[in-house]
């Protein structure tokens, strides 16, 4: 199945991030309001334990993150729609894999629904503002580095267009 995306080519027609309340690895309630990256380029990942594709997008991301950072100032946040039951399985899993992402569970949906996913991997590209400018479900080998090529767009306040 090919990736749905979606793009917004200027500020206009970008829409913000919603506000929700979700959760950080321990527990504790945190608002996406409060996801901050200093102006620069925020890439959101919705994904699952139980899901490959997920975890192989997340992974090689992963492998390449340090030099996104040094080259955009890029923030990965990284978002587990496991429900309630698994979420206890969350923690362990992502410190299993090493990423060097903030990691969050959505346990509630709240922000699965205020962003109507209905597929992991969903990955949102988010400009300084915190409005999403770019996104895209499933994963494909490789899909890692056309991201990172809208990253280095948004890092310089270049319009996405197909």
């Amino acid at each position: 199945m090919a990736p749905s995306l979606v793009f917004a080519q200027s500020s206009e027609n970008a829409r913000a991030f919603p506000e929700v309340s979700i959760k950080t690895l321990d527990g504790k309630s945190i608002s996406t309001k409060d996801f901050d990256n200093g102006g620069k380029p925020i890439v959101v990942s919705f994904w699952a334990t139980w899901c490959k594709p997920c975890v192989n997008e997340l992974t090689n991301m992963a492998e390449l993150y340090e030099q996104w950072q040094k080259q955009t100032g890029v923030k990965v946040i990284a978002i587990s729609i496991d429900d309630a039951r698994n979420t206890a399985k969350v923690a362990p899993f992502v410190n299993g894999k090493g990423w060097d992402y903030e990691v969050y569970t959505d346990p509630n949906s709240d922000l699965k629904r205020a962003l109507n996913i209905n597929l992991v991997p969903h990955t949102f590209l988010l400009d300084g503002q915190k409005n999403i400018v770019w996104q895209h479900n499933s994963y494909t080998e490789g899909d890692e580095i056309k991201l990172f090529e809208l990253v280095k767009k948004v890092a310089e306040g270049k319009p996405i267009a197909e």
